[in-house]
């Protein structure tokens, strides 16, 4: 959580201090740019990393990575001053860690369930609940911060999030960090790096259901970043009421805290086809309620209805990455499925502003919903997706064998 929080903070301030520091909104503009190809291809290749070392110990690297890379910008300030080109670089570096480090602590994840005693659907509960108190406290926490205080010290105290996230890491034992293969037996991956990355690309796409889950999570950050990131603000903009812009983040939030807590608390219970179809058709109701934009206020009721849906939803996709992922391929796998979450938001909010600049903002808020719309029939109708009930693994193949073979 402390990693999320530290990053959604990050989101808000340092675009803000950029403004100040260079006094161009273009290079706040450049800061983004600069660092979207490097995360992607972080998130592409580090997963290799991530599948050969200590699970913890790459959790933990690369929160400290995140850490230094924002403290330095006030370390550079005191010494030279800033300016746009240290903003890149440090951006690039602190890329780097983000979405690897992201990977690095879903990878974590089995083990904390092996080791934890903890149920799969209670920890991915409360994890999306987690996540959704990040998200909420975050730009309200950057506000307040960049209120109270100057942009060095608003730097210190996020670089400080990601460095107690580390720490916090550490309290983890180190044996729950290692690798082990489906007997149990700690293991690594041999072979060239390539060969490594080569072996969790296959696995990914030769798997239908990972192939069905990835292309349905590409096209729910696809269409929430589009609108949040341009079709919202353009129609709040049109309503005179773009002050209330950020209460629709809020309304996701808190909407996700709720559904993450439903599935924490009776995930257990009840088929999990019931959960992924109520999940999917709530997603599908608040999409369409935004779509249609027929007010502010049924903007913020689709935002919640998204947020609760999701969070029973994203918790219960989890619990099956979880389960059907073999552990020693989860890096690479995962970090590739986050490299290109990472690429599709800005993918959409390009195929949105092109749809509002030649034919109207309704055309492209349809245009988003018709994607998801098309993703919600391939989950539903999908055979991969039919049976979601543990396996017995005494009658069924090993992860491994399925998923090398395709039929998951």
């Amino acid at each position: 959580m402390l990693s999320l929080l530290g990053n959604s903070i990050a989101g808000i301030a340092l675009p803000l201090i950029v403004l100040q520091t260079t006094g161009s909104a273009l290079g706040a503009g450049a800061v983004a740019a600069a660092t979207a190809v490097p995360a992607v291809l972080a998130g592409l290749l580090m997963g290799v990393v991530i599948d050969r070392i200590n699970r913890r110990t790459s959790s933990v690297i690369t929160d400290l990575v995140s850490a230094a890379s924002i403290a330095a910008l006030p370390l550079v300030d005191l010494v030279s001053g800033l300016n746009l080109g240290w903003f890149i670089l440090f951006g690039i570096i602190g890329s780097l860690g983000d979405v690897p480090g992201a990977t690095a602590r879903e990878a974590l994840l089995p083990a904390v369930v092996r080791h934890g005693g903890v149920s799969a659907e209670r920890l991915m509960g409360v994890r999306e609940t987690l996540g959704a108190v990040a998200i909420l406290l975050g730009p309200a926490a950057a506000g307040t911060l960049m209120i109270l205080f100057d942009g060095s010290t608003v730097l210190w105290i996020t670089a400080a999030t990601s460095l107690v996230a580390a720490l916090i890491t550490l309290l983890i034992p180190r044996h729950v960090g290692t690798i082990v293969s489906e007997d149990g037996i700690a293991a690594a991956p041999t072979g060239t790096g390539w060969s490594q990355l080569r072996d969790g690309w296959r696995a990914l796409f030769r798997s239908r259901f990972l192939l069905v889950v990835t292309m349905i999570g590409l096209a729910s950050v696809l269409v929430l970043g589009a609108m949040q990131g341009l079709v919202l603000p353009v129609f709040f903009t049109q309503e005179n009421r773009s002050g209330l812009l950020g209460f629709v983040l809020s309304a996701l939030a808190l909407g996700m805290l709720l559904g993450g807590a439903s599935y924490a608390a009776a995930g257990t219970r009840g088929a999990r086809r019931a959960w992924f179809v109520t999940g999917l058709a709530g997603t599908t109701a608040g999409i369409a309620l935004i779509a249609a934009l027929p007010s502010v206020w049924v903007v913020f009721a689709g935002a919640f209805v998204v947020g609760f849906s999701s969070g029973l939803f994203g918790s219960l996709i989890g619990v099956l990455m979880i389960e059907r992922i073999p552990e020693t391929m989860l890096g690479r796998i995962m970090g590739t499925q986050n490299a290109m979450m990472t690429a599709a938001p800005p993918a959409g909010i390009v195929l949105a502003a092109m749809l509002t600049e030649y034919i109207s903002v309704n055309v492209a808020a349809l245009a988003l919903a018709a994607v998801w719309t098309a993703a919600f029939v391939l989950a539903l109708t999908a055979r991969s997706l039919r049976r979601l009930e543990p396996e017995n693994p005494g009658r069924m193949m090993t992860n491994e064998a399925r998923v090398a073979s395709g039929e998951q």
